[in-house]
């Protein structure tokens, strides 16, 4: 298995990947004005911009303290710009049944989880960063063999994030409740 030093210093085609720190407030701060994808995240909505950065930015240096997780800043190389960021999660996802998907999973099952998330400010969607980001992080968790399952939560009505999934080779599991929404968990074994 990698080490966590390894974690905080990665690099793929257009980006590379670090360590957030306060200083990267500010920077974050855009993800929270005018962005309608908001209400997908599973945040509380009714905080200014500058509390949701700093409680985002805060709350992933609170989960570096264990190994292999939480968001780091992810920059773009060619203009050394902070453009999102992306990390591995561990999580419990309570299952929901829909008939309608014929997935294979028992009502009401808690399930643990490794996932591969990413979050991208609002004027570099549409580049192919999201979809660099998450094959990115899911390739570090692989070999590190970090788990043997990784996963992508996603709003059932967030068509973008369910496009950056596919284009990373998941797949729907199943459906869920999380943080009150109800979403699709994309995934892949390895």
């Amino acid at each position: 298995m990698g080490t966590a030093q390894n974690y905080f210093n990665q690099e793929s085609k257009r980006l590379v990947y670090r360590k957030l720190t306060l200083e990267d407030i500010p920077s974050w701060e855009p993800f929270f004005i005018n962005n309608d994808r908001l209400a997908y995240m599973g945040i509380q909505l009714d905080l200014n911009f500058k509390t949701q950065a700093r409680n985002w930015v805060e709350k992933q240096l609170k989960r570096y303290e264990s190994p292999f997780q939480g968001h780091l800043a992810v920059i773009e190389k060619a203009s050394n710009t902070f453009i999102g960021m992306a990390g591995l999660f561990p999580r419990e996802i309570k299952e929901q049944k829909d008939d309608s998907l014929n997935l294979d999973f028992h009502k009401d099952a808690c399930r643990k989880e490794y996932e591969v998330a990413y979050s991208l400010l609002p004027k570099y969607w549409g580049k192919g960063f999201g979809t660099e980001m998450a094959q990115q992080i899911k390739s570090f968790g692989i070999a590190n063999q970090v788990a043997k399952r990784y996963v992508s939560i996603i709003h059932k009505e967030n068509t973008a994030s369910m496009n950056v999934a596919k284009k990373n080779g998941m797949e729907v599991l199943y459906e869920a409740v999380f943080e009150g929404m109800p979403v699709f968990v994309y995934g892949i074994e390895v």
